[in-house]
C-alpha cells in the first residue's frame, strides 16, 4: 500500500499588531511587517497595518502604496480605504482622497470617521476657510480596536522666571507650519497638527495677566516652547485660575529654586533655565538680527573703555559709526559717516 503524500506546507502566520502597538514604535512595527510580507506577500492585513505605520512615520506615499496592495488582495477592506485616503490627503491629492473616503463610507456607513474626512476634503477642494475640526486618532486606526487618542497622551509642563512664564508641550518633530499659538491678556491657546492627522489643542485660562505682544513660541525637535511675558516681576502660585486674582507676591525664588508645576514632582528649574538661555545664545540669526546680537555681545563682554567708545561713537555720529577703540574716539568728535549709497539729512 502506497504511503500517503505529505501535507502541503502551510504559509507562515504573519504577526498581528494592534494599533496601539504600532503607535508605540511605528518604525519597529514597519520593519517586522516587512519581514512578514517577504515570507507571505499575499497577506492583505499586513499591508494595511504597515500603511498605518507609514502614516505615523509621515511616509505618506508608502502608506498609499501599501493600502492599494491591501485593497488588491481584499477589495472590501474599509480600513485600507481609510488609510489610502489619509496618505493621499497628506500628499495633497485631495480629489483621490475624497474618492477613497467615499468608497470606504459605502463599505462602512456606521463609522463617522469617513464623514469627517469627506467634509475636510470637500472644504479643501472648495477653498473653504472654516475652523479646523478636531479629529480623533481613531480616524487612522482599526475601529474594532479600542485605544486612547494620541492627544490624550501628550503632556505639558510649566515653570517661571522673573520675567516670563514658560509652558512646554512635549511633542516631538512638530512642523512649524502646523503649530498655532494665540495670546490674549488672560488666555493662551495652542493647536498642533500631529502626524496622525489629529489636532492637539491646549487652552489655558491664566492666573495672572500677560503681555500678549511680547509673548512668543518656538518649535523645537523635542517640544513646543511657549514664553509668556509677565507685566510685573511677581511669583505665580499656579498656572491657571479664574475669578479675582489673589494678592500678588514679589518674585523671590525659594532656597531650593523649585517653582510650581502642574506635575506631581519637583525639578531643579534653575538648571533648565540655564539650558534655555544657552539654547537662545546658540540660536542662529540672520540679517539685522544677527548683527544686533553681535553688537550686544561685544558691548556686554567689553571693558569700560570699549563701552565708552561704543556709546560715544554711536551718539556723536548719529548712529552711523560704532567703534570699540577708545584711544581713537576718546580724543576727537566722531563725525557722521553714512554708507556710500546713502545721504545724511538733519530733520
Amino acid at each position: 500500500m502506497a504511503a500517503a503524500p505529505p501535507p502541503a506546507p502551510q504559509p507562515p502566520v504573519a504577526p498581528r499588531f494592534s494599533d496601539g502597538d504600532i503607535d508605540r514604535d511605528p518604525a519597529a512595527a514597519a520593519r517586522e511587517l516587512t519581514r512578514a510580507l517577504e515570507k507571505n506577500p499575499d497577506d492583505s492585513e499586513c499591508y494595511c497595518q504597515r500603511a498605518y505605520a507609514h502614516i505615523l512615520l509621515q511616509n505618506y506615499a508608502d502608506a498609499v502604496a501599501d493600502a492599494k496592495k491591501s485593497l488588491e488582495l481584499n477589495p472590501s477592506n474599509a480600513v485600507a480605504l481609510l488609510r489610502k485616503g489619509l496618505g493621499e490627503y497628506h500628499t495633497k491629492n485631495y480629489a483621490s482622497a475624497l474618492e477613497s473616503f467615499k468608497e470606504g463610507q459605502r463599505l462602512d456607513n456606521v463609522d463617522d470617521t469617513f464623514t469627517i474626512w469627506i467634509k475636510r476634503c470637500e472644504e479643501t477642494l472648495n477653498g473653504s476657510q472654516t475652523e479646523m475640526i478636531q479629529l480623533p486618532n481613531a480616524m487612522c486606526s482599526n475601529q474594532n480596536t479600542q485605544q486612547q487618542p494620541l492627544s490624550s497622551k501628550i503632556k505639558y509642563d510649566w515653570y517661571q522666571t522673573e520675567s516670563q512664564v514658560i509652558v512646554t508641550i512635549m511633542i516631538k518633530n512638530a512642523q512649524k507650519d502646523d503649530v498655532r499659538v494665540q495670546f490674549s491678556e488672560k488666555e493662551m491657546s495652542a493647536s498642533v497638527r500631529l502626524p496622525s492627522g489629529e489636532d492637539y489643542n491646549l487652552k489655558l485660562v491664566l492666573l495672572h495677566s500677560i503681555v500678549p505682544e511680547q509673548s512668543t513660541f518656538k518649535v523645537l525637535s523635542t517640544k513646543v516652547e511657549i514664553k509668556m511675558k509677565k507685566p510685573e516681576a511677581v511669583r505665580w502660585e499656579k498656572l491657571e485660575g479664574q475669578g479675582d486674582s489673589p494678592k500678588l507676591k514679589q518674585f523671590t525664588p525659594d532656597t531650593q529654586h523649585l517653582y510650581p508645576s502642574s506635575s506631581h514632582y519637583t525639578r531643579n528649574w534653575d538648571k533648565l533655565v540655564v539650558e534655555i538661555k544657552e539654547e537662545e545664545k546658540n540660536e542662529k540669526l540672520e540679517g539685522d538680527a544677527a548683527l544686533n546680537k553681535l553688537f550686544q555681545q561685544i558691548y556686554s563682554d567689553g571693558t569700560d573703555e570699549v563701552k565708552r567708545a561704543m556709546n560715544k561713537s554711536f551718539m556723536e555720529s548719529g548712529g552711523t559709526v560704532l567703534s570699540t577703540n577708545w584711544s581713537d574716539v576718546g580724543k576727537r568728535k566722531v563725525e557722521v559717516n553714512p554708507p556710500d549709497d546713502m545721504e545724511w539729512k538733519k530733520f
